[in-house]
């Protein structure tokens, strides 16, 4: 194991040899690793351990500085492990390099479905038992898909469980990923009309940037294309507390005069690579909807619901923004068939993705009677409107798990656990306790 210091903290890596399959204990296995972080001073102390799940799903755990975020909160009680789920970060990944090493697109399809909730809390379990022994339980931190795994977790391996605290993920138990989106475009609309009355000066540099993108082909400095589809996927950024702000002066970059008059600058197109680019996180875009797949609930798979869903809301239809005097509107946390076009990082994985959307019978994630007889403390942080998660799904859950607390707020967006320095996870904590 290797150790690290920071300021104010202890850093310990480990890496855990895990099942892929975990109903095959003797069969292949793959690398999870996890960083386990201490207060300084206090790395010799028998401390409870605080297990944080990372949003995503394909995002590995974030990278501490220090005594960064929520980080200072958290170890005041805990011992804290940032886990790299499987296929993310230090973790074996998963990627257009990688992959085609398990051979054709149905090969790697099927690896990759051992890469949701399941699996991940199969892993966390596999985790607990060699770092605290068989009869310990740690407490747990879900932040969005972080969350969705963490109900997984109540709802198949309860034993392992201290506590449970959520921020902006409790999943909708029963709910296909056509009724996920259905309910997430009208919030994205919400969130457009937000922008623009903040900065109504960008309805007409929008509609401009989208009429010149549909006029001219433009490339990105990655080699991907940039049609008006995958700008405006750029809405992505307003789910966060400064995203709307990130997003206007990103747009106050998009254009510079030359030669032959206005050309969009190097400095806006290097800027919107880096936000529509998948390179660091494919597994996002191959696995994101099938976190919703359940043979209970839809036996037929997800398909590509985002883009299914997509035409019953005509006013995300840019050309038809550009047509009249509408503005065009932002699309927000979806997925869709043309960015496995458009985004070179992504191409190489097109059929396997297609599979991944094709594929029936995904085994269900929750289990509600298991939930409704819950014994386990649960708090969890609902964002007022939330973007990502739908506030009305994760209010019907949180009403179904038993003795589960709720603190509905629009104080934050989605990211409030990571930019309220510890307010988030200290309500949580308290309210899981009884403090409050």
């Amino acid at each position: 194991m290797t150790v690290h210091r920071q300021p104010g903290t202890v850093i310990t890596d480990h890496t855990f040899a895990v099942p892929l399959d975990h109903s095959s204990p003797d069969g292949e296995r793959i690398d999870v690793y996890a960083r386990e972080v201490v207060a300084a001073g206090r790395e010799r102390e028998s401390l409870p351990w605080l297990l944080y799940l990372q949003g995503g799903p394909g995002f590995g755990s974030p990278r501490p500085l220090g005594r960064d975020g929520w980080l200072p909160r958290a170890l005041d009680d805990f011992r804290v492990l940032l886990l790299d789920q499987r296929g993310t970060g230090r973790s074996t990944p998963a990627t257009r390099q990688t992959l085609p090493t398990r051979g054709d697109a149905a090969a790697q399809a099927h690896y990759l479905s051992y890469f949701r909730a399941d699996s991940i809390v199969r892993d966390c379990e596999f985790i607990r038992r060699q770092l605290l022994g068989e009869d310990a339980r740690w407490s747990v931190l879900g932040q969005s898909f972080g969350g969705f795994c963490a109900v997984t977790y109540l709802s198949s391996a309860p034993e392992g469980l201290r506590e449970v605290f959520v921020t902006g993920g409790l999943p909708g138990l029963d709910v296909t990923a056509e009724a996920v989106y259905r309910a997430a475009y009208p919030r994205i609309e919400r969130k457009n009309a937000g922008h623009y009355a903040r900065y109504p000066e960008d309805v007409e540099t929008v509609r401009t940037i989208v009429r010149r993108l549909r006029d001219e082909a433009v490339s990105l400095p990655g080699g991907g294309r940039l049609t008006p589809e995958a700008f405006q996927s750029l809405g992505l950024m307003l789910g966060t507390g400064t995203g709307s702000h990130t997003l206007h002066y990103l747009l106050e970059y998009a254009f510079v005069t030359g030669p032959s008059g206005p050309v969009f600058s190097d400095s806006f197109l290097s800027q919107v690579q880096q936000h529509l680019s998948f390179a660091a996180n494919p597994l996002y875009a191959v696995l994101h909807e099938s976190v919703y797949g359940q043979g209970s609930v839809s036996p037929h798979g997800t398909g590509w619901a985002a883009e299914a869903v997509r035409g019953e809301f005509p006013r995300f239809d840019a050309e038809r923004a550009l047509a009249g005097d509408a503005p065009v509107l932002f699309t927000g946390e979806s997925i869709h068939p043309w960015m496995f076009t458009s985004d070179p990082a992504l191409a190489p994985l097109r059929e396997t993705a297609e599979l991944v959307a094709r594929r029936e019978k995904w085994p269900d994630l929750y289990d509600t009677r298991q939930l409704a007889a819950n014994e386990i403390p649960v708090a969890a942080a609902i964002y007022h409107d939330d973007m990502y998660v739908d506030t009305a799904h994760s209010l019907a859950t949180a009403r179904a798990v038993r003795g589960l607390r709720t603190w509905v707020t629009d104080e934050f967006e989605h990211d409030g656990l990571r930019v309220s320095g510890g307010r988030v996870l200290d309500r949580l904590i308290r309210l899981a306790r009884g403090e409050l």
